[in-house]
């Protein structure tokens, strides 16, 4: 090996492994084409199935008629040469009269002249002789003479089989097909039918090779027709399945475009109906059931607009009696203390309820305007770590009244995003005021994280926590999760279906995460960019567990409960 062709050995494998790779990427390719035109195509699932089946039927047909044409074609065969060798044996028998006892080139002599009085001799001028074809005689007087040579014969007797020189030389009249290579490499088969020469003093066999030429092309010519004629039909069932499967599928596809267009707002989507039949039936079905839900759909809009503007006039005209109310009550709570005890308690548990009373209408009119889709996003690029501890100052008083301390856990670098600072800093309000409600007097949790496209907010509680399934209630208006526990803040029942509101207004999202004895967790997740989707967020729900005295990276401020809750402490531990 010389040098240069040892460089050419790496080049090669290496442009070989390199097309073998383009082949595998195109395979793989073509295959996942495949799979996703099978998942998504009816049409196509229907043809490929149907191109298969038939497939199977065409070749077990084809395998059975060819068979069939072939047993057909050597049974003919085999009958019309069995009747030329008894033919030709005949006149084998009337030439050899009187043979033995001559010397070897005699008898070789006697046994060729016989051989072309078979070949000139019409003997197949029945329909069975003519059937069989042409042959090739061979007579042989088989076995070994006294000297051990083999005996005489005439023609190829070394064309025919051991086994059926045999059979023959026991005085049975057999045959079998038999390939023959002459010296050039052609292969022949031929069908060699032998029978004994009893009629003449020395045992004589007689041999005619009638090759299968003629039946092998005609064998070759029927499995091609087949062949040919196997594709074409299945081309034609493809074709005609395509074609029917399309009739039924066009349909159906028309149906569903219209059913997305439908569900995407386009109420007056209707299906053509032409003719009267399954089809025909199913659109006109179709029709109704859209036409039904359409009225449905504007009789809800009709009383959903209704009901806002309900809502939004009673905010609107309680707020003069409840303006009156209150300056009678401010009157009345400036004086308490010239009352008597009882009276001078339910002048401020009427200012109590006037406050929350006065929440409640605040929040329906905020509500309303949110139904309304008249609410507009004041959004500006602000750092969002102070809109934090603005809410945790603001439910300062509410959790030291609880008994709980809320932690406020902050990045060190700045956290800019797109917001709107009042509504932000609402929905954490809400969310921390609702948090020490259910904290059962237990540390609130509050967390900012950010990523690139996203910031994430988490107001996390260990307190009563929720049940399975109340994790979608909780933005319902005005549920409760037990009715009948009473709540220290007062709140309206609207502030978590607002704060939601909110979040959506931004682009964003709120969601929560509860387990019974475990507090539930919180988590606010809006874009950075009101144009950029928020992606995954930087927290996670389910929470990550604290372990217990670990501090949290990033800034931290406890908002600590009241001293008097921390004396009562103190004291129970000593």
């Amino acid at each position: 090996m010389t040098a240069e062709t040892g460089r050419r050995l790496p080049a090669f494998a290496h442009s070989t492994a390199r097309l073998v790779r383009r082949v595998v990427v195109f395979a793989r390719r073509r295959a996942v084409a495949f799979n996703e035109l099978w998942k998504h195509s009816l049409q196509f699932r229907v043809t490929v199935s149907t191109l298969a089946l038939s497939s199977a039927v065409v070749f077990v047909l084809g395998m059975v008629l060819q068979n069939q044409i072939t047993e057909r074609l050597l049974d003919t065969k085999r009958d019309a040469a069995i009747a030329q060798t008894r033919a030709a044996a005949e006149t084998a028998a009337g030439e050899l009269v009187g043979l033995g006892g001559e010397t070897r080139d005699a008898m070789d002599n006697r046994l060729a002249n016989a051989l072309k009085k078979i070949a000139i001799t019409p003997t197949s001028q029945d329909a069975a002789g003519s059937a069989a074809g042409t042959f090739v005689p061979v007579l042989a007087s088989g076995g070994h003479d006294q000297s051990g040579q083999q005996s005489s014969h005439a023609g190829p007797y070394e064309n025919v089989p051991p086994r059926l020189r045999q059979f023959v030389e026991a005085d049975q009249t057999s045959y079998l097909e038999h390939t023959v290579t002459d010296p050039n490499g052609v292969r022949t088969t031929y069908l060699i039918v032998g029978t004994s020469l009893n009629t003449v003093a020395s045992p004589l066999q007689l041999y005619l090779l009638f090759p299968l030429t003629t039946e092998q092309n005609t064998v070759s010519t029927v499995q091609n027709t087949l062949l040919v004629g196997g594709l074409v039909l299945l081309l034609l069932l493809a074709g005609i399945t395509n074609l029917v499967t399309r009739q039924v599928v066009r349909p159906v596809r028309q149906a569903a475009a219209a059913a997305e267009q439908f569900a995407g707002g386009d109420l007056d989507q209707r299906l053509a109906v032409l003719g009267e039949d399954d089809l025909a039936k199913l659109a006109v079905s179709y029709n109704e059931m859209a036409a039904s839900i359409q009225r449905q759909i504007r009789q809800l809009e009709e009383f959903g607009g209704l009901q806002r503007r309900f809502t939004s006039d009673v905010s609107h005209e309680l707020r003069t009696p409840l303006t009156t109310v209150r300056m009678a009550a401010d009157v009345l709570h400036a004086s308490r203390e010239q009352f008597p005890a009882g009276l001078a308690r339910s002048t401020e548990l009427l200012v109590d309820e006037l406050d929350r009373f006065e929440a409640l209408l605040g929040d329906l009119l905020e509500i309303s305007r949110l139904d309304a889709g008249v609410e507009e996003l004041a959004a500006e690029f602000i750092d969002v770590r102070p809109i934090a501890t603005r809410a945790v100052e603001q439910v300062r008083v509410i959790a030291g009244n609880a008994g709980s301390s809320v932690e406020l856990v902050l990045p060190d670098e700045d956290v800019i995003a797109e917001v709107d600072a009042r509504r932000v800093e609402r929905i954490l309000r809400n969310l921390l005021a609702n948090a020490v409600d259910h904290s059962e007097g237990k540390p609130v949790v509050l967390t900012v994280a950010a990523s690139e496209t996203a910031v994430a907010i988490t107001v996390r509680d260990h307190g009563v926590g929720l049940r399975p399934g109340e994790a979608e209630l909780v933005f319902n208006r005005f549920w409760r999760a037990d009715p009948s526990r009473n709540r220290r803040t007062g709140g309206t029942g609207l502030g978590l279906a607002i704060s939601q509101e909110d979040a959506r207004l931004h682009g964003g999202e709120l969601d929560a995460w509860g387990e019974p004895g475990h507090g539930a967790c919180f988590r606010l997740v809006l874009p950075r960019r009101q144009d950029v989707p928020a992606g995954d967020p930087p927290l996670v729900l389910p929470p990550p567990d604290r372990v217990a005295g670990e501090v949290p990276l990033g800034l931290i401020e406890i908002t600590p409960a009241p001293e008097a809750i921390f004396a009562e402490r103190e004291g129970v531990g000593q």
